[in-house]
């Protein structure tokens, strides 16, 4: 069973819900170690005070914030415990919105949220029963590892799962990275939506969604610990030299179809579905004039925080 990291309450309202915090992921990933190629002695990492030019052990070393550099504030295990923040102690629960509203370059990882006793199995079956009905997601702040972060809670499985956010000031500007100005023809686009078409899955399952490197990889360590020859790089296939974007986008969605034991036949391009229209404002009464389009004010951004 996953260990707990962190434990606390979702304050809903004047509704609380003790929880654990459990990781709700894995990392099937092979590691590595660092050797002395000479004799394979394992290399490690010491903590050395630059000061005394000694390694030190745990119980000795602390955490600071350094103003200057001769001048450290130290800051302890039990100060980080009580700071003063509502979020140091709870997730708190600050506004419900709708999933398709939040972009995903937002979104980090995941983990699920254990009720906490008997006493806390209420409050959290109705917290997953509202957001269940709701079609919405919980935004809410908490503050772990030393900084105080956003969070999305969801419900997957009846079960509840917060997933750190970032803040949008951490999310950089595309617009930098836009290529220039280019035309596409609606034939281009019918094309490319066809391949797409071919290409779509129900879920997310399937021997093309696995982690192939780390078969690889466990391959090499299985044929070098029984002393056999190295499995061999199949050769990377040569991209085809086509320089018409339709002929490729044609010849791509013969390819996907064969891969899925289709007919390769001559690729089919729909008809060109309309562009979606932006949503509409909000509706006025009959008596008032077309409200005039006005721009969205950009928010300021969030204060600095420290390092």
């Amino acid at each position: 069973m996953p260990r707990t990291i962190w434990s606390g309450a979702i304050s809903f309202g004047l509704v609380t819900v003790p929880i654990n915090v459990q990781s709700a992921t894995e990392d099937h990933s092979i590691h590595f170690h660092q050797y002395h190629l000479a004799d394979q002695g394992r290399i490690r990492y010491r903590k050395v005070c630059e000061l005394e030019d000694r390694e030190v052990s745990q119980d000795e070393i602390g955490k600071g914030y350094e103003l200057t550099k001769t001048q450290v504030v130290p800051i302890t295990d039990e100060d980080l415990s009580n700071l003063p923040l509502p979020t140091a102690k709870a997730i708190e629960i600050d506004a419900f919105v709708p999933l398709e509203s939040v972009d995903p370059l937002k979104i980090a990882e995941g983990y699920y949220l254990q009720p906490a006793g008997q006493v806390a199995a209420k409050p959290y079956k109705l917290l997953v029963e509202a957001l269940g009905r709701s079609a919405k997601v919980a935004v809410a702040k908490y503050a772990w590892s030393g900084r105080e972060r956003l969070g999305l809670l969801r419900v997957k499985d009846d079960v509840l799962v917060l997933h750190a956010m970032r803040w949008p000031d951490e999310i950089r500007d595309p617009a930098e990275l836009l290529p220039p100005p280019v035309e596409v023809t609606d034939d281009e686009i019918g094309g490319a939506l066809a391949l797409m078409e071919t290409m779509t899955v129900d879920k997310l399952e399937g021997p093309e969604f696995h982690d192939r490197y780390t078969e690889a990889i466990a391959e090499i360590i299985e044929a070098k610990r029984e002393e056999k020859p190295l499995p061999e790089a199949p050769a990377p296939e040569q991209p085809a030299q086509v320089l018409d974007l339709m002929a490729a986008l044609q010849e791509s969605v013969t390819k996907a179809r064969a891969s899925r034991d289709e007919d390769a036949g001559p690729a089919e391009v729909h008809e060109l579905p309309a562009p979606k229209k932006k949503a509409a404002a909000k509706k006025q009464s009959a008596k008032q004039a077309p409200a005039k389009k006005t721009t969205a004010k950009k928010t300021s951004g969030r204060r600095p925080r420290s390092a």
